[in-house]
């Protein structure tokens, strides 16, 4: 089984999306396909780990569910990975700009589409995803109507964080999503906790 280049390992609260709040541990992968002018995530320059030697690092946390989280992890992971770590009693969602189809085993799909992925999400989503989470900033595009989407449990906009480490709230977002939700009801709105609260 190949390695995985790993940026990081971590055991936290998920701080955005409908999981909200729920104990995970994040496995960053490394590189990404697209360079979005505003991602907050240093992506480059990972460590290559076996996923015994994974499963050795995240067994000392208490919490089952996997995020696995980029970059953009599609890029990395198989189906034989995620049979691994279900094998082992992981829980396991991903977090995927959308480009790119997810492997098997995945329990969670969480998609921040950007606008290269939109003509993509119907055909590497057939059976939709559990949530979508646009980023909306005080300018740039909105996002398209739900019928060009696959079906989802949630629909979600996430106003962009400003600042010289993407820490401070844009109130031009805020105001753009909030207007956004209240002109389509059928979205929600999706606040990034962990940069409110300063966790990470």
């Amino acid at each position: 089984m190949k390695k995985l280049n790993i940026k990081e390992i971590f055991y936290s609260l998920q701080g955005e999306g409908l999981n909200t709040g729920r104990a995970a541990i994040f496995i960053r992968l490394s590189g990404c396909n697209l360079k979005c002018s505003y991602c907050d995530t240093d992506f480059k320059n990972g460590i290559p780990m076996s996923v015994e030697e994974i499963e050795k690092v995240i067994d000392e946390y208490p919490g089952r569910l996997i995020i696995w989280t980029g970059g953009e992890p599609t890029l990395q992971l198989t189906d034989e990975i995620t049979a691994y770590f279900k094998n082992a009693g992981y829980e396991q969602a991903i977090e995927t700009n959308g480009t790119r189809t997810v492997p098997t085993g995945i329990d969670y799909i969480t998609c921040s589409p950007k606008p290269e992925a939109i003509p993509f999400l119907k055909s590497n989503f057939p059976n939709g995803v559990d949530e979508f989470r646009f980023p909306v900033g005080s300018r740039g595009t909105l996002p398209p109507d739900i019928g060009v989407l696959p079906p989802a449990r949630a629909y979600m906009v996430s106003p962009i964080f400003s600042g010289n480490k993407n820490m401070e709230i844009d109130q031009e977002a805020v105001e753009r999503c909030l207007q956004f939700i209240m002109e389509n009801p059928e979205w929600r709105l999706s606040i990034q906790l962990h940069k409110l609260l300063d966790f990470q």
